[in-house]
């Protein structure tokens, strides 16, 4: 898998990820959200581990340690992050939602840079390019009293950016199937353990219906298993800020389908002229990082050098 296959393989992921929220949205009213990662999180591996048996046999052989330890650290700075966007969401539209969960890109650098790590020009201006988007987007709607709900998101996005730099750190030195089966093994855990605090009951005390096993069963296969699995395997490929960029267009999969879609699956957007400007922005963002124009691209390399020593 060269670089541009492994950013289309990005952009896979990131629109599966953006259908998220229309997932959701078929859940029945009553079921805990710890209850839906718990459930997916153990089926989503399950599904990997049925597959790709013999190759986390291998990967455990080569270095279990490491690779076990590396996957309980990310769930729990998955957990971890995905709490605070909970949170801190709750202060925003949909719309704004979305820009301000993409802030990572502005944060992201500030991680590498504290690290030592390298940044190529192209991509610093990409992120510039990225963030200019978000500030348009979200600024003038941005209120006082959102005002906590921003640094929630903004702790939240500094969380991801470290998760980001971690799983593309050992996505490079482990095999990167191995690692998605042992996240959503960890995330399952860590859910079903906030789960039980919440509700001892647990399972039995869902309201079961078609609806939830097809809305679980969905949200296994596309955003734990599909999307996991793609996710990790492209980010042996690229740089962190490379894949954190890609992942800024699950704004503009969003916009799509906030306008697209019918009302009783999503909340329509409201297409003002700085959410198109901002989103025209993020694209613009993207292209040039993915398309590489000049063919000068070299942090993979020096990211995998960084890695090894």
């Amino acid at each position: 898998m060269n670089r541009l296959q492994a950013n289309i393989c990005l952009i896979c992921v990131t629109m599966c990820w953006s259908m998220e929220i229309v997932i959701y949205s078929s859940i029945p009213e009553g079921t805990p959200a710890f209850a839906t990662t718990c459930v997916t999180s153990f089926a989503g591996s399950l599904l990997l581990l049925a597959a790709f048996f013999k190759r986390m046999l291998a990967a455990l052989r080569k270095n279990w340690r490491s690779l076990v330890t590396g996957s309980a650290i990310l769930a729990l700075l998955n957990a971890m992050y995905n709490a605070m966007f909970i949170c801190g969401v709750k202060s925003f539209d949909i719309t704004s939602g979305a820009f301000t969960y993409c802030m990572v890109v502005v944060l992201l650098p500030v991680v590498l840079l504290s690290l030592r790590r390298r940044i190529g020009l192209e991509t610093l201006l990409s992120v510039v390019c990225v963030g200019t988007g978000i500030v348009l987007a979200v600024g003038k709607s941005l209120q006082g009293e959102q005002l906590p709900g921003l640094a929630l998101m903004g702790g939240g996005n500094l969380l991801r950016a470290i998760f980001i730099v971690v799983l593309a750190d050992m996505a490079k030195k482990h095999e990167p199937l191995a690692i998605a089966i042992f996240l959503g093994f960890f995330v399952g855990i860590i859910s079903l353990v906030v789960w039980l605090w919440e509700d001892p009951k647990l399972i039995f005390g869902l309201p079961m219906s078609r609806t939830l096993i097809a809305s679980w069963t969905i949200y296994s296969y596309f955003i734990v298993a599909i999307a996991q699995a793609f996710n990790t395997i492209a980010m042996s490929r690229v740089t962190a800020t490379n894949a954190t960029l890609v992942y800024s267009l699950e704004i503009v999969f969003s916009i799509i389908w906030g306008t697209f879609l019918p009302a009783s699956l999503i909340t329509p957007v409201d297409l003002t002229p700085s959410v198109l400007l901002g989103a025209a922005f993020i694209i613009l963002g993207n292209l040039m990082e993915i398309l590489d124009i000049r063919g000068k691209r070299t942090e993979y390399e020096s990211t995998k050098q960084e890695v090894k020593r």
